[in-house]
Order: structure tokens, then sequence, then C-alpha cells
């Protein structure tokens, strides 16, 4: 499956600039997994030692928080858009 990945711009330094990628794969899991693939980078900005995403990090599947669908596990289609965005916090 072939999903565009939105990627935000303080992440974009470590996917060579690109504001959004194609990523093949059938869940969020397997599609960050091409990302790393394709930018070895950016595996330590979104994943931890085990894994799992990072806390600070977020991801959307066609606009739904995928922490309330299936996690990494939550289904992806051709076609559909996914969006990781790192937690912003401040006062």
């Amino acid at each position: 499956m072939t999903v565009v990945v939105k990627i935000p711009t303080v992440l974009r330094k470590h996917t060579d600039g690109n504001a959004t990628i194609e990523a093949h794969g059938t869940n969020v899991k397997e599609l960050i997994h091409d990302i790393v693939r394709q930018y070895p980078d950016f595996k330590d900005r979104v994943l931890s030692d085990d894994g799992q995403l990072h806390r600070f990090i977020n991801v959307y599947a066609n606009d739904e928080d995928v922490r309330y669908l299936e996690g990494v596990d939550t289904k992806v289609t051709d076609g559909d858009t996914v969006a990781i965005l790192p937690a912003v916090a401040g006062g």
C-alpha cells in the first residue's frame, strides 16, 4: 500500500527537507519502518529503543489519533494520509 505521510517542519531535516513522503505498508508501524529505510536518521526522532513510538510523537491516520485506534498496528490503505507530529507543550 502507498500512503502519503506528512512530516512537520521540525522533522524535515531528517527527511531531506521533504514535507510529504510516500511510504509503503499495511499499518502505521510498517510505514514508519519504510520511512526509516528511506531516511535512517528519522528513526531516533520517532522510535524508542524498543521500537515503539516515542511518547511525545503523535500519529494521525486520516485525522484520527492512532492511540485511540490500534496504535502502531492501525491499518492503512492506498490513498490514506498519515501525519506524524511531535507533541507541543508550553504555557
